[in-house]
């Protein structure tokens, strides 16, 4: 299940939302099912005669209904694999992501879900940390330090990951709301403040 036809847009300083999976977190099949419609619809946007903002703007909303839908199947099939769950793996996670708040980005949000977790930094002080680098950093060392806490081995977390940047001060709100409420649309708890791996900076 690798997603190579994402496109990836990274404009320097921008703000990201970003979800990463664990490798397997939903059906093969399903994912292509999804995958290759989406791969359709991108080839078109891409060979289709406008402008390039016209382009970036529909490969932006493109990106978007993907997510929608990827999500949809990540809450779907969240009693799979759950690796997540165990709070010794969600805190070393947690602790990954805080080491490069102040050297890499500003952290503004998380949410650890049982099998992905969805992230949200800004850049703006940080321009010349490549946000493709920064995801390998956090995901490299917690598969390796989460295997050893589960006594397990093999692939952790899937290779691709989802990202996308947030255009204005709306959108951010939107999406600050949507991480913060993961665990309450899952049933988890009654406010995200009762779940003890979210976070929103102050």
């Amino acid at each position: 299940m690798q997603h190579h036809n994402l496109p990836h847009i990274y404009p320097k300083g921008a703000t990201f939302f970003i979800t990463f999976c664990l490798y397997g977190a939903v059906p093969s099949d399903a994912v292509n099912a999804i995958q290759g419609k989406y791969d359709i619809k991108i080839k078109e946007a891409r060979e289709k005669q406008v402008s390039k903002n016209e382009k970036k703007i529909s490969l932006y909303h493109l990106g978007k209904k993907y997510f929608a839908e990827y999500d949809n199947l990540l809450e779907q099939y969240s009693k799979n694999d759950d690796f997540l769950k165990n709070p010794k793996v969600a805190q070393l996670v947690i602790n990954k992501m805080k080491e490069y708040d102040g050297k890499r980005y500003d952290l503004l949000a998380y949410c650890i879900m049982s099998n992905h977790v969805h992230l949200l930094f800004c850049t703006a002080d940080y321009e010349n940390e490549k946000v493709s680098k920064t995801m390998q950093l956090i995901k490299g060392t917690s598969a390796y330090d989460s295997n050893q806490v589960l006594k397990r081995r093999g692939k952790f977390w899937q290779t691709e990951s989802y990202d996308h940047y947030v255009r204005n001060d709306k959108e951010l709100e939107n999406i600050k709301h949507y991480i913060l409420e993961n665990p309450v649309k899952a049933g988890i708890v009654e406010k995200w403040t009762e779940y003890p791996f979210t976070y929103l900076k102050a």
